[in-house]
């Protein structure tokens, strides 16, 4: 799963790898073009997140392997901001491993499709179906610092988030392996079960743009 731990990452101080081979496939360079005229659109609407945005714009355009999690300077992800359709409740995962409330996400394992893999992460994480797509567009971004875990070093996730639609029912929740609890989370509770940054901005995204 893809998620944030640490929010003392400067992105505009990122260094990125170079000298890659250009093998790319046709698809593969036709869904990174999508990808970055993605990344274009969200910077033109919250310029306020333009040098996060420039930075994974500059580890897209540079890197090869970039969906690909044995890329081990960092890949990017995809997770998925489920709301329902009050948009009063968000539905979130009590990580196992991070032991920290989160939006359900994950590694997009060379899927250079990352709303499918919100998707599909979504449906793996709570046992739920019928998730509506609320937006094509990216809803949030955000590049965090992943620390070392076994034999996997440390490494950067540049996490790319939807939003995403579900009724609220805690009858067919299905909690993964991955988790201690997957539950629907009142908005005014979200921050005391994780008050990070990324969260603040997510649940204002969501007020200000997504109201029912």
């Amino acid at each position: 799963m893809c998620h944030q731990i640490y929010r003392n990452a400067t992105p505009t101080a990122l260094i990125y790898p170079i000298n890659f081979p250009d093998n790319l496939s046709k698809r593969s360079l036709l869904k990174r073009q999508q990808l970055k005229q993605l990344l274009i659109k969200y910077k033109r609407k919250h310029p306020v997140e333009m040098s996060t945005v420039e930075s994974a714009i500059k580890f897209l355009d540079s890197t090869p392997l970039c969906f690909n999690r044995s890329n081990l300077y960092g890949h990017f992800t995809g997770s998925a901001w489920v709301v329902d359709t009050t948009r009063e409740w968000v539905l979130m995962t009590h990580h196992r491993q991070l032991n920290l409330w989160l939006q359900l996400g994950g590694h997009a394992d060379s899927c250079t499709d990352l709303l499918g893999v919100a998707l599909d992460e979504a449906r793996e994480e709570s046992g739920l179906t019928g998730f509506k797509v609320l937006s094509q567009n990216i809803f949030d971004l955000d590049i965090h610092p992943i620390p070392q875990y076994k034999d996997i070093p440390s490494h950067f996730h540049f996490d790319i988030r939807f939003i995403i639609e579900n009724t609220r029912s805690g009858k067919n929740i299905i909690v993964s392996d991955e988790s201690h609890d997957v539950a629907w989370i009142h908005k005014n509770d979200v921050l005391n079960k994780n008050p990070e940054e990324s969260m603040v901005r997510m649940l204002k995204k969501t007020s200000v743009n997504f109201a029912p």
